[in-house]
């Protein structure tokens, strides 16, 4: 590996950039509400690209890609499925989210506002809520940095160790320093890195290949039905696959943004950024993997990494069709894509630990410089933790993380998405939610029932248990009275 080699300077010179953007928003970083949520101060254009960063992870660059070019279109329900679930969304929660976390004890974390929303003095709710989070982001914290890893590895012919903690030190280095600003900042840089990659590559490989026609044809003769989006896919594969979209209405790093929006006016900006870049996002990714077949069909000759592992088939067509100095910025979105996600997750752990954890229940009148440092110190416990469990990466608690995303999705999603609409719902509706839809993902999952992604009973479930049980008792007077506090602004202000 040469000191002189483009991509390996590219690299540097990116992760160093993150980090000084780390250093510029810790000097905007005085309390726990900076630190958690930049103090409720994210624009639209901010929010919008942070959201989308914090949920595309190297899933977006590596997976999905390998997976169209492997199968053709017909992997792409996955993509439609979040589209969809995405603007819903940010259609029904995001603003509302916004000014019920902000009615309700200006609360900063999930497990937070779930606590004051229904006025639980027990602290089960709390609890429950923060080891869901823990529990699921560390897993989530450990692929990300396997997947920076692999990317270290095959880029720079790095060993597996000396890869992972390359890896990981840029991201825990700037999460550390400048939190929830830090994040948000990175993460605008980052999405603007992916979209260029993703909007670049297709299109040089199109020219490579001959044109549209050319290419098409050659897709064809490869394997017609590449073209066809119901191959092998019956009833159930298409609806497990755009279940994925249920997902959004409970990811905790996702939500984190629309809880920091400076105001529920740029909520509906922000909303249009974002599914905008999302779609063209989704779309460059959909048409590097298509187009992939086309290239490497034609030049059998250097296929052999992408035949080998086709999730390789972004990477390879960087390095083949570019200069060494645009390879190496394309190839920093894949770290982009990776680092964004990961930072989000460490980040909601830290606040899970110091504001549902330390605050609640060890120092309730701790300084603010003191919960800033002990929220640093947890980003470092998390990070350490994750690093230790993706030292082995064929360790199994890796395989968890496709149903990482279903436990949220369930165990949250009703319970926010109902939070924000129906001023009926009780704290014994909420917990139940919670319970059950975490519970029926991990049985769904353990049973493989029916062939159907677990994200979709889970969801469901949760949904009429939260129902059935808030019918059974009622809300306090306090409850209806900020719900509808909290309605009134939120429909004052679109």
């Amino acid at each position: 590996m040469s000191a002189s080699n483009p991509t390996l300077i590219t690299f540097v010179i990116y992760i160093a950039a993150m980090v000084l953007i780390g250093f510029m928003a810790y000097r905007s970083t005085n309390n726990l509400s900076d630190y958690i949520l930049g103090g409720r101060s994210l624009g639209s254009v901010v929010t919008a690209l942070s959201a989308g960063a914090s949920d595309m992870s190297g899933w977006l660059l590596m997976g999905l890609p390998g997976a169209i070019y492997m199968s053709g279109l017909s992997e792409s329900w996955i993509a439609i499925g979040l589209v969809i679930g995405a603007y819903l969304n940010w259609l029904f929660v995001a603003g509302r989210l916004r000014v019920q976390t902000e009615h309700n004890g200006d609360a900063l974390t999930l497990p937070d506002y779930f606590s004051s929303r229904f006025e639980d003095k027990s602290g089960l709710l709390r609890i429950i809520s923060a080891v869901v989070i823990l529990v699921f982001f560390t897993i989530y914290c450990a692929s990300g940095i396997v997947a920076g890893a692999r990317l270290f590895e095959s880029t720079f012919g790095m060993s597996y160790e000396t890869a992972l903690w390359a890896g990981a030190l840029a991201t825990i280095a700037y999460t550390f320093i400048g939190g929830f600003l830090a994040v948000s900042w990175t993460d605008t840089v980052q999405a603007t890195l992916m979209i260029f990659a993703l909007l670049l590559t297709p299109i040089i490989v199109l020219l490579a290949t001959g044109g549209v026609d050319t290419t098409f044809l050659a897709i064809a003769a490869k394997d017609p039905t590449s073209f066809d989006m119901f191959k092998n896919a019956s009833f159930i594969g298409v609806i497990s696959l755009m279940g994925w979209g249920l997902g959004y209405f409970g990811q905790p790093h996702i939500l984190a943004r629309f809880m920091a929006a400076d105001s529920v006016k740029s909520i509906a900006k922000a909303r249009r950024i974002s599914m905008t870049w999302m779609i063209l996002c989704l779309g460059g990714t959909v048409a590097v993997g298509f187009f992939g077949i086309a290239y490497f069909s034609a030049h059998p000759e250097v296929a052999g990494p992408v035949t080998e592992n086709p999730e390789r088939v972004f990477i390879e067509l960087a390095k083949l069709l570019f200069n060494p100095w645009v390879a190496g910025v394309l190839l920093s979105a894949i770290l982009a894509a990776v680092m964004s996600t990961l930072s989000c997750q460490l980040l909601v752990c830290s606040s899970a630990l110091t504001e549902d954890f330390y605050k609640a229940f060890l120092r309730k009148h701790a300084s603010q410089r003191e919960l800033v440092w002990v929220g640093r110190a947890m980003v470092l416990a998390v990070a350490l933790i994750a690093i230790a469990m993706a030292a082995n990466p064929d360790n199994r608690v890796l395989g968890l993380v496709s149903y990482a995303w279903a436990g949220f999705g369930a165990a949250f999603g009703p319970v926010v998405l109902i939070s924000v609409m129906w001023k009926g719902m009780t704290r014994d509706g909420a917990l139940a939610g919670i319970i059950v839809g975490a519970v029926t993902v991990i049985l769904w999952k353990h049973f493989a029932l029916l062939g159907l992604y677990e994200i979709i009973p889970g969801f469901l479930f949760a949904s009429v248990a939260i129902l059935l049980v808030s019918k059974m008792g009622a809300p306090t007077a306090g409850m209806i009275q900020r719900f509808e506090a909290a309605e009134k602004d939120f429909k004052f202000n679109q």
